[in-house]
């Protein structure tokens, strides 16, 4: 699975730009998750050079979740469990990083 098309590359702000923002105002562009575990990233901005993204962390301990940086290139790198790799949801919705902090999405 492509994790980033073009498409939604050009659909995320640039690293920094929501940081003066609530969190009831930053979208969630993209939701990543390991489909053998808990651990999913929410994507809110993301640097193309870089390969880089920013978002909410969560790697199945809720009470760890985090806000922080995250690498394209260590998500498509990841085999896990019978050679599953991170995918992205396909339906994931507009959602808002509040909710997730919050509690109020998975």
């Amino acid at each position: 699975m492509n994790l980033v098309t073009e498409e939604l590359a050009q659909m995320f702000p640039r690293l920094g730009a929501t940081s003066e923002m609530s969190p009831d105002q930053v979208r969630i562009i993209a939701k990543y998750f390991y489909p053998c575990g808990a651990a999913t990233w929410y994507a809110t901005e993301y640097d193309p050079e870089e390969r880089l993204f920013f978002g909410f962390v969560n790697l199945g301990d809720s009470q760890c979740a985090e806000l922080g940086y995250f690498s394209l290139d260590e998500l498509e790198q990841f085999k896990g469990r019978f050679g599953l790799g991170i995918e992205r949801d396909l339906y994931f919705g507009e959602h808002f990083l509040s909710e997730v902090i919050n509690g109020k999405i998975l």
